[in-house]
């Protein structure tokens, strides 16, 4: 994973910490939704990639924070 995070252009001391939180992502994930972990893997990666690409991943579009100010 680190040496993935390297080659989509992040910085070694990023990359570590990026591949440590997409590990313990899709393990968060794999429980939650009661998947295999190497499913959940395979979606954050895509996310990952799709992201370094400028692509907005499908359910990601036009959603934006919203805070009630009541």
């Amino acid at each position: 994973l680190t040496q993935l995070c390297l080659r989509l252009g992040a910085e070694r001391a990023q990359a570590g910490t990026m591949a440590a939180q997409l590990s313990k992502r899709a393990d968060q994930l794999a429980t939650e939704r009661g998947i295999p972990r190497t499913e959940a893997m395979a979606h954050l990666l895509q996310l990952v990639v799709k992201g370094h690409n400028g692509e907005t991943p499908p359910g990601f579009a036009g959603q934006s924070l919203v805070i009630d100010k009541k």
